[in-house]
């Protein structure tokens, strides 16, 4: 086909609407003419480095939890959930640093699945650390709160 018979308006469209929408093609079919609009995206190649300095992140973080994880008095999260510290939003938390518990005690509570679950101490003796904050996502035998 000549040059002359292609709608350049047409094409400055269409290439209009790709960038509008973020498409990487258009093709349109009208009687006997068929056109095809197509960009290159370099968007590819973004992705593939940003994997690698998330994965980077991720290594740092592992090596502070084996300490508090392996500490014998570590209290360790039973399931996945959100722990809270408190039974309700503005209500005093069940343990402080410094706090004393008895075996049994409730320390926090893990919300999993709409079900509030109470989190007892395992052993008697002071709450040294808390690991967690108040609404904050765990996972299945991550260390809660050290109990010396």
């Amino acid at each position: 086909m000549s040059k002359a018979g292609v709608d350049q308006e047409l094409i400055r469209q269409l290439a209009a609407l790709l960038k509008e929408t973020d498409l990487s093609e258009i093709e349109i079919e009208t009687g006997s003419l068929k056109l095809r609009v197509a960009r290159q995206v370099n968007q590819v190649t973004v992705p593939v480095a940003a994997p690698v300095a998330v994965a980077a992140a991720p290594a740092a973080a592992p090596v502070a939890a084996p300490t508090d994880a392996s500490h014998p008095g570590a209290l360790t999260s039973p399931m996945v959930g959100t722990a809270y510290l408190a039974a309700e939003p503005g209500a005093a938390p069940f343990v402080t640093v410094g706090s004393k518990v008895s075996a049994g005690q409730t320390v926090l509570i893990i919300e999993a699945m709409k079900t509030m679950n109470h989190i007892p101490a395992q052993r008697a003796g002071t709450v040294t650390k808390i690991l967690v904050d108040d609404g904050q996502p765990v996972e299945f035998g991550e260390p809660l709160v050290i109990i010396e």
